[in-house]
């Protein structure tokens, strides 16, 4: 499973506490029965001003001397005085820190734990099924958000077939996409992987130019200049290339980019045909991974891969299953974890961690499998890693 799309940056709601209230989740007020007796007092002398006038005054004046050095600020509206309590302002502060770091690590750590395990599966257990592993990872998926919506704790759109009709292109290539992943990651170590990974962005850049018109800045193509060095590099002084797997990668890269550039295309059409004319993530996490089924399961049977898997000895070690159901749940909490981690920051700092994500994994990769490195090559995946970091903050600009 792949979690590969981008998120609107979702508003965060104003404290809901009925003691107190809060200007920007920064400022907290006194206990609301004092506030709006000291007000009506105020009224009550100065006849000649109107309630509105006084509620302006007051907030302008807080917004002001919010930040005042003694940590203290002043509430004034004719007669109105409320302090600012510091505790309660560490509070909220504290809570607006953690936020965005705990969101941060749980989407750092669902995703660089999915890559590695899926590897440990394909090359560590020898598993050469790679439709049957993405075909197990999508119906666990599929089971845990069925179970979610029926316990009230997510939404997703009702499955029309006008609906799926329009999704099928989308799902072809996300199951191709998911397809040659698998493959390229088994026969490749990870930290090539992640570099011509980066090979995605410039054909995403090509088509949106062709297909969109969409003009990129000078900065972002000389980043993605700086990728096609890295990845013809890299693979010139890997120690461990294999043609077949590089291959797979390439695949990838253009599935990968056709599944963002139809993407596009199908939303605004998608939505047309859902009740609440929206579609979310995980309505769409829904619909990929339970239409992938019936595709996994033909490829399953169209390249006889139900023989080996009925037959190899592997899938009769418990322990294997673990690691399987684990990187099936891990695909899931990619999607969950960056839904949150987008609602405490902004497209703009998910973007940056998660190009700066693909340093720890690329360096667990080299040390967890004795992947042999030479200097060389090794210079290449680091040029690569900072080549993507480029490219992410070029795009913010």
């Amino acid at each position: 499973m792949s979690s590969n799309l981008k998120l609107n940056s979702v508003g965060i709601d104003d404290c809901k506490d009925p003691e107190f209230g809060s200007l920007n989740r920064t400022v907290t007020f006194g206990k609301r029965s004092n506030l709006v007796y000291k007000i009506l007092d105020s009224i009550l002398k100065q006849g000649n001003r109107s309630f509105i006038n006084i509620a302006t005054n007051a907030v302008r004046s807080v917004t002001i001397n919010r930040f005042s050095r003694d940590n203290r600020a002043t509430f004034s509206g004719g007669d109105v005085s409320v302090a600012i309590d510091e505790d309660e302002i560490r509070e909220h502060g504290s809570e607006r820190l953690s936020g965005p770091l705990l969101s941060g690590m749980a989407y750092c750590v669902s995703s660089c734990s999915m890559i590695l395990l899926n590897k440990v599966v394909l090359s560590g257990y020898k598993f050469e099924a790679g439709i049957s592993l993405m075909f197990y990872q999508n119906l666990v998926s599929v089971a845990v958000v069925i179970a979610l919506r029926l316990f009230g704790v997510v939404s997703t759109e009702k499955l029309t077939w006008k609906l799926i009709r329009v999704w099928l292109p989308v799902n072809i290539i996300f199951v191709g996409m998911l397809v040659t992943g698998m493959y390229s990651l088994k026969y490749i170590n990870i930290a090539m992987v992640t570099v011509l990974k980066n090979m995605t962005n410039i054909i995403t850049a090509i088509g949106e130019l062709y297909i969109f018109k969409k003009h990129q800045s000078q900065k972002v193509w000389t980043a993605m200049f700086f990728m096609i060095i890295s990845a013809v590099s890299g693979g010139i002084t890997d120690l461990s290339f294999d043609a077949v797997g590089y291959s797979w990668q390439i695949m990838n890269c253009i599935l990968t980019a056709s599944y963002s550039l139809t993407l596009r295309r199908v939303m605004d059409k998608a939505k047309q045909l859902t009740r609440s004319g929206s579609l979310n993530e995980v309505s769409m996490v829904l619909l990929n991974n339970a239409l992938s089924l019936p595709f996994a399961t033909f490829l399953i049977l169209l390249f006889g891969e139900w023989e080996y898997v009925y037959n190899v000895d592997v899938i009769r070690m418990p322990l294997f299953w673990v690691v399987a159901t684990a990187s099936g749940l891990l695909g899931l909490a990619i999607s969950f974890t960056s839904m949150w981690f987008l609602s405490q920051t902004g497209p703009t700092t998910y973007s940056l961690v998660g190009s700066l994500n693909k340093i720890p994994i690329s360096v667990a990769g080299l040390l967890l499998f004795n992947v042999p490195v030479s200097s060389p090559n090794l210079f290449s995946i680091l040029f690569g890693l900072f080549a993507g970091v480029l490219f992410a903050r070029a795009k913010m600009i």
